[in-house]
This record gives C-alpha cells, sequence and structure tokens, in this order.
C-alpha cells in the first residue's frame, strides 16, 4: 500500500546510539525503537523528519529534524511515541495548523496514544494508506489577569487546575461563569477540564468522564469545605473566571504548564479555544473499547 502521507514527523524522546553501549541496554533498545519506525515509514513511501527539542544532539539523527513550527507549516502527519503527556505537549501546539496526530503508546495508560507499540506496523500501515477514522478534541484558552494585567496565557487539552500552596491551609476561590457567580468555594482547589481530560485529574477528584463527543467542560472541586460542592457539567461556550479571595501560595497549571504562584484577586479565565486537536484513529476505533481496556472494566466476567 502506498501512503496517502508524504511527508510525517516522528515525536518523541530521542536518544541518539552510543558505539559503545551494548545492543541489549535500555538506551540501545530506545534508539532501535525510533529507528525502525523511521525506517518503516520510509519504506511506506513517507519522507521522514524528526521533531527538534526531543533530541539530545540531533547532529546525530539519522533523518531531517525539525522545529514544531517547521513540522505544522510542512508535514501531512504527525507520529507521537510516547505516553498522553507526550500527545497533550505536542497537541497544544500542533493544533494552530491542524496537523493530524497519531499515538503510538509508550506510557502507561495511553489514553490518546492508543497503538500499541508492539502492533504498530500491522495498525499503521492501512492508517498510511486512508483507512482510518478521524476525531476532534476541544482544547481550553487560559489566562491570568493580575489587576487586569494578562500575566500568562496558552492552551490546554486536559484541564486548567487551581490548587492551594503546598504547605498552606484551603484557598478560597471566586468562581463566576460566564455573568453569573456560582459561589465562593474553600477548597484545596478547583479543575476545569475537557473531555479528554475528565479521565486524568478530574476522575482522581470524583468527577465524571465524559464522552469526547459531548461539547462541554467538567468543573471538579478538589477536597472542598462544604460537601454540596459537587462537580457540574458546564457548556463549552461559557467562559468559567476563578478568582483568588484568600489562601497563601496558590498556583495554576494548564496541562503541564505552571504559574507557580498567584496572588489575591489574580483571575484565571478560561474560554473554549478557537484550535483543536485532530486525532487519527484505526477504523473501527471506539472511545468504550478504550475505557474498557485502560479501566479495566469487566474483568473476571465471562
Amino acid at each position: 500500500m502506498t501512503s496517502r502521507f508524504r511527508h510525517v514527523a516522528l515525536i518523541g524522546k530521542y536518544l541518539p546510539r552510543d558505539p559503545a553501549t551494548p545492543p541489549a541496554t535500555h538506551a540501545g533498545a530506545h534508539d532501535e525503537v525510533l529507528d525502525t519506525i523511521a525506517d518503516f515509514l520510509r519504506a511506506q513511501g513517507c519522507q521522514v523528519s524528526l521533531e527538534r527539542s526531543a533530541l539530545q544532539d540531533a547532529s546525530a539523527a539519522r533523518y531531517p529534524v525539525l522545529s514544531v513550527e517547521e513540522i505544522g507549516q510542512r508535514c501531512d502527519l504527525g507520529l507521537v511515541l510516547g505516553g498522553d503527556g507526550t500527545m497533550l505537549g505536542i497537541g497544544r501546539q500542533l493544533a494552530p495548523y491542524g496537523t493530524p496526530l497519531i499515538g503510538i503508546n509508550r506510557g502507561r495508560l495511553g489514553f490518546v496514544t492508543d497503538i500499541p507499540l508492539k502492533h504498530y506496523q500491522v495498525t499503521l500501515a492501512p492508517m498510511l494508506a486512508g483507512e482510518y477514522e478521524v476525531e476532534e478534541r476541544g482544547m481550553l484558552h487560559a489566562q491570568v489577569l493580575r489587576q487586569d494585567q494578562l500575566v500568562f496565557e496558552t492552551q490546554a487539552l486536559n484541564d486548567v487546575v487551581v490548587n492551594r500552596g503546598a504547605t498552606a491551609g484551603m484557598v478560597e476561590l471566586r468562581v463566576s461563569v460566564g455573568r453569573h457567580l456560582v459561589a465562593n468555594q474553600r477548597a484545596d482547589g478547583l479543575i476545569i477540564a475537557t473531555p479528554t481530560g475528565s479521565t486524568a485529574y478530574a476522575l482522581s477528584a470524583g468527577g465524571p468522564i465524559v464522552h469526547p463527543g459531548v461539547a462541554c467542560w467538567v468543573m471538579v472541586p478538589i477536597a472542598s469545605h462544604t460537601l454540596s460542592n459537587r462537580p457540574i457539567l458546564l457548556s463549552d461556550t461559557d467562559q468559567v473566571c476563578i478568582e483568588i479571595v484568600a489562601g497563601r501560595g496558590a498556583s495554576a497549571n494548564f496541562d503541564m504548564q505552571s504559574v507557580s504562584t498567584l496572588m489575591h484577586g489574580d483571575r484565571v479565565i478560561v474560554r473554549r479555544s478557537e484550535h483543536r486537536v485532530r486525532l487519527l484513529h484505526p477504523t473501527g476505533w471506539s472511545y468504550f473499547d478504550t475505557l474498557r481496556k485502560k479501566l479495566h472494566w469487566n474483568e473476571g466476567c465471562v
């Protein structure tokens, strides 16, 4: 089969092979995996490039090296080798370019990197030939305002989390949705999660699992002082404002990006991003299959 993708970027941690390192070591095996996948892509008729920031020594790479911006401008497909964290990071950056992404799982769970490494050849070959399903995941656009001055701005695919300080007690947050006050909450923090992020921190804090096809966010308090403060689903057309009212050392986290300290009066503004992450899955892929496998549902059932 001939690939429909002319130029594929291989994204993941790449460690150039040390000739003095025995092939059986972990580092040698890691190099071999990346190189083998790159060779497989070239055999399918693809031009292959490697993403620059993951390389320790770009001069030792066997294939051309591109920045994320160059990948977005030049490549037809990003092949992500790693865990969900790797996909979160590159997904945010490539979303403005509309570059489709395929995930090969080398992490633990793999909710969005859903192709097992040991099956990548048999799974990828038909996908490269055009046999795949397209799924788009919404993102959050977040800002931190201090006295109406913008101090931080970013995108998040999973969630925006406001946390209490490491050594302090609870943080008090004034939460508004649109023009409407929701509540003043005293808690360890608050999570605003996309459906993608509903299976991450929000799930461990007691939030629901949300199908990625639902146009909503989930707002989940973390260890709220008021037991009636429960997770709530919000329309993704709403704007959420989280203002720091009291508590020392509060911080905000946007996927893996952090603002280390928030001051009283700071506001975290969350709205829907204009960009979406485009994921490609094997034909017949099902979100419910993913949940059963990753969360070990029905184990022991006949």
